[in-house]
């Protein structure tokens, strides 16, 4: 049966925009594409030592069998949850399957009806789509400009208000000051939810995130931890209060209507969160080759292309979807994996090559690609 006439029609003008989205094939390019920052999704140390843990625990199971609520809560939730509160220093952990359930979930559970929920105009799409689910009213800010966000508190007196950031921007690469934004949410009794997804196992000591690497961690209302990215697994967790754990496993509908995780992820999961613990080294190579690709995109005169960012993720601006996909192109034939970003992903003239900086990345291929993306551009 052929699509409705009017889907037929978005996907043609997807194609006339140059911007139809389709799988890409595997490759064994370079990768400076993926968010496995620091190299935990090929570790086979993690691998291994996962599978290890199920068998002598003897749980060989393949699945959840259920919903968390009703047969799917096995004991290594609780051993997991318990030791990433742990890393965290936080009260509770709470495990959800994603990290794009985590924020539907607690966007659309949490904020009620009359409360206000005002968030940064670049968040990821999963907290606009759980700002969407919710009751609240909700209201964008400047991007990590906060006297906009100031101004837009000032119009609720006597509201609740939930202040919505990322400590990492998916698209960008850059931070807000996270010392303002906490003082501006105790000033004014707001309850601060940061989304950490681009955070751990890129920043801190052991990879636990920003927030806590400036020891603000326990000044604000939440964060959510993905694990997708530094932790090369899957899934998510919300770290909070006992009493915000316990809400959430009552109201949180991408939790409570869902299959569980199974013990061969959760055991996953559980396992690179310990191996962030010994293995400081890769955290801080990752660290050197950020900086190292900061100095000599500077060097090669391509910094006034580059979003400023300290972060993994650093975006070259190149507008226009045909002109990205086409440098994208050049890359990938060079052997170097890289992306193109295109619109409506971000808006239309802001177009962009996105590189992921991995610690597996040497010195030479990160001096390659920003060499050839110079001979590329000029």
């Amino acid at each position: 049966m052929k699509l409705p006439e009017n889907l037929t029609q978005k996907l043609e003008n997807r194609k006339q925009n140059n911007s139809l989205r389709q799988l890409p094939s595997f490759n064994n390019l370079v990768d400076f594409s993926s968010n496995d920052y620091i190299g935990f999704s090929k570790s086979e140390s993690v691998f291994k030592l996962a599978h290890h843990y199920l068998i002598e625990n003897e749980l060989i199971q393949n699945g959840a069998t259920g919903s968390r609520l009703i047969s799917g809560n096995h004991s290594l939730y609780q051993i997991t949850e318990s030791f990433i509160a742990q890393f965290h220093d936080a009260e509770s952990a709470l495990i959800f399957n994603s990290g794009y359930d985590a924020n539907v979930g607690f966007f659309g559970a949490v904020p009620q009806r009359n409360d206000v929920i005002l968030y940064d105009e670049l968040s990821h799409a999963s907290i606009r789509d759980g700002i969407i689910m919710s009751n609240a009213k909700s209201y964008r800010f400047n991007h990590n400009d906060f006297e906009d966000l100031e101004r837009l508190i000032l119009k609720f007196p006597d509201t609740t208000i939930y202040i919505v950031t990322e400590t990492v921007f998916s698209m960008d690469g850059d931070s807000p000051n996270l010392e303002e934004l906490v003082v501006l949410s105790e000033k004014y009794n707001c309850f601060l939810v940061v989304d950490e997804a681009h955070t751990l196992g890129v920043f801190g000591e052991k990879g636990e995130g920003l927030m806590q690497y400036l020891q603000l961690h326990n000044r604000i209302f939440a964060r959510i931890m993905t694990f997708g990215k530094g932790l090369g697994c899957h899934g998510a967790a919300v770290l909070g209060s006992v009493e915000l754990k316990e809400y959430l496993i009552n109201f949180a509908r991408s939790f409570i209507y869902t299959t569980g995780l199974s013990p061969h992820s959760v055991s996953t999961i559980l396992t690179a969160y310990q191996h962030l613990e010994t293995e400081k080294l890769v955290i801080e190579k990752l660290r050197m080759n950020i900086i190292f690709f900061n100095q000599q995109k500077n060097l090669l005169g391509l910094k006034p292309m580059f979003v400023r960012s300290k972060s993994a993720i650093q975006s070259a601006i190149v507008p226009g979807n045909e002109n990205v996909k086409k440098l994208a192109q050049q890359l990938q034939d060079k052997g170097f994996d890289v992306k193109p970003i295109l619109s409506p992903t971000v808006p239309e003239g802001q177009e962009r090559l996105r590189f992921c900086i991995h610690s597996y990345n040497s010195e030479e291929e990160i001096n390659q690609i920003l060499q050839l993306l110079g001979n590329f551009v000029f």
